[in-house]
């Protein structure tokens, strides 16, 4: 079965065809900041954001493709229930960096697979992570190696990368914390081609009886 990934996250698609998910990528371009920004402003939480923010990519692009399957994703960062945003810049980076060091926070990553334009399945993971009590000159050096077009794109620190250093410790699936947690969706892909070949049975013996 191949999906569509509502998503241009690079790290997402490998982690598919690491796993042999066949998959094609259609970004769904929706403007993040601003559903943050409306879903902030009716109280929700960093869960209920990650969870919104999947569901609409994944349903955004299902409605231009019928009876395809549209996987969408999103990970969020929480500390203490508060939002932490990507950074706009180096120095907002380096803010960020500081009020995560020495503390734990939870790394959400939500799921949502749509078919015609409607959900029909989704599931969300937070994993913990706490930083290490680094002085200004680490994190400093710390983002002098990441180029600012990726710490702009995917946020202040990439697991798969260096940034795996931060941390005194991290409890959660690699995958997941990475932005898609791909045990759960091969589960579900699998409960997908079961009830697809029972209806194929069902179908095959109506046509033998008619």
């Amino acid at each position: 079965m191949k999906i569509i990934l509502a998503s241009k996250s690079g790290v997402r698609k490998e982690i598919l065809d690491k796993h042999n998910i066949e998959n094609e990528v259609i970004v769904s371009n929706i403007d993040e900041d601003e559903v943050k920004e409306s879903l902030l402003g009716e109280g929700a939480d960093p869960l209920s954001i990650s969870k919104n923010l999947a569901e609409i990519k994944s349903i955004k692009v299902s409605n231009n493709n019928p009876d395809r399957y549209v996987l969408g994703a999103d990970s969020v960062i929480s500390l203490n229930d508060e939002l932490i945003n990507k950074p706009n810049s180096r120095e907002e980076a380096f803010r960020i960096l500081k009020k995560l060091n020495n503390s734990v926070h939870y790394l959400i990553s939500s799921v949502c697979i749509s078919k015609n334009g409607a959900m029909i399945w989704n599931h969300s993971v937070s994993s913990e992570l706490k930083m290490k009590n680094l002085n200004d000159s680490e994190l400093h050096s710390y983002l002098n190696k990441i180029d600012t077009k990726i710490l702009l794109a995917y946020g202040v620190y990439q697991i798969e990368a260096d940034g795996l250093k931060l941390f005194e410790y991290v409890k959660g699936d690699k995958d997941s914390i990475m932005g898609l947690p791909i045990k759960e969706i091969i589960n579900y892909i699998k409960q997908l081609n079961k009830w697809k070949k029972n209806l194929e049975l069902l179908e095959n013996r109506l046509i033998t009886l008619c």
